[in-house]
């Protein structure tokens, strides 16, 4: 339930004519970050960046680079939904 708050909140915004921040909240950031993440995580990505290992590690890990990583459609769909909101919201990479 609660990887559907943020992208309903948006849409919500955008389907009610308002626009969405131009900045968002560090909070709002970290869980999109964090969302994304957790896919990767569970198909066997690697982390490189110290915050990821931090958060996620490494252990089990398969996959050096995203692109390898077994994603299904709705993987896919729900990551470039997160990039989206990520991007709209000009939260940091």
């Amino acid at each position: 339930m609660r990887r559907l708050a943020l992208p309903l909140l948006t849409a919500a915004l955008l389907a009610g004519g308002m626009a969405v921040p131009a900045l968002a909240s560090p909070q709002a950031c970290a869980e999109l970050w964090t969302q994304r993440n957790e896919i990767y995580k569970a198909q066997g990505y690697c982390f490189r960046t110290k915050r990821a290992i931090a958060a996620f590690g490494n252990a089990g890990c398969q996959y050096d680079n995203v692109e390898d990583l077994p994603l299904s459609a709705n993987d896919h769909r729900m990551i470039a939904d997160i990039i989206r909101q990520e991007r709209a919201l000009r939260c940091p990479r």
